[in-house]
């Protein structure tokens, strides 16, 4: 990883909960589940590839068992300490291969930084791998290409005498390419009262609904997208792309 952008999955990650806390995660983590259980009430073990710190699991465990996979060994520390029951697999969601299949495999929002067709689809492949046959892959990116828009967010959280503030800054300064820009301004107050502010860039992918089918359908899915209706989000903003495993004869895509 390089560590003069992404720090906060780097030299940062310690500071993630303070960015984000779990409790931020319960709305969204609740409509995740019941989008999976829709899509088949039987589900039990759930895979979620790019875990982060662990938030979303913090909530889906009480559901489903979890099984947990990032690339960053900072924030699977971090998910360790918040979800400390549950399995952590240090792996690219890109080329990642346990060896065992699930009821379920989850993508959420890590699924930004996969930037080229080429690279999604070899994430989507991983999930088929570790789908069971029949199994679903639930993916849930921030936007498609056309419900992108340029923003600004901020906030931040106080905890064990540490605080931390942020600035988020998302632009789109070449619409004819697959990615979106966005930087972070952070404000890192450490128990000493010491002040830090760092800079971090990270660079999203973008894709349109039908490029977001295609790939589903190349990888072995049957796809469709639906709503996630956070209170938080625009109307139809906010979607998620599921499939169903489709498997042959034999068991395979």
């Amino acid at each position: 990883m390089d560590e003069a952008t992404e720090k906060m999955y780097g030299a940062l990650a310690e500071w993630w909960p303070l960015l984000s806390a779990p409790e931020n995660y319960a709305e969204e983590a609740a409509l995740f589940g019941d989008i999976l259980l829709a899509a088949d009430s039987g589900i039990k073990t759930v895979l979620e590839l790019g875990s982060g710190g662990g938030s979303n699991a913090s909530h889906l465990k009480r559901r489903f068992t979890m099984t947990l996979s990032d690339r960053s060994p900072g924030m699977l520390a971090v998910s360790a300490k918040l979800n400390p029951e549950l399995e952590h697999l240090l792996a690219d969601m890109r080329d990642a291969r346990f060896g065992r299949v699930f009821d379920a495999v989850l993508i959420h929002d890590a699924v930004m930084y996969l930037t080229s067709e080429c690279d999604v689809g070899a994430a989507l492949a991983t999930a088929n791998v570790h789908c069971k046959p029949g199994g679903h892959l639930l993916v849930v990116p921030d936007f498609f290409r056309e419900t992108f828009r340029p923003s600004a967010d901020h906030g931040g959280h106080d905890a064990d005498g540490r605080g931390m503030r942020y600035l988020e800054w998302i632009t789109d300064p070449d619409p004819a390419d697959t990615t979106v820009a966005c930087d972070f301004a952070y404000l890192l107050r450490d128990r000493d009262g010491s002040l830090t502010i760092e800079r971090d860039h990270h660079t999203f992918g973008i894709f349109p609904r039908d490029t977001w089918l295609r790939l589903f359908r190349e990888a072995g899915f049957d796809p469709r997208i639906v709503p996630v209706p956070h209170s938080e989000c625009r109307p139809g903003s906010y979607n998620a792309v599921i499939g169903k495993k489709i498997t042959g004869r034999n068991g395979q895509p």
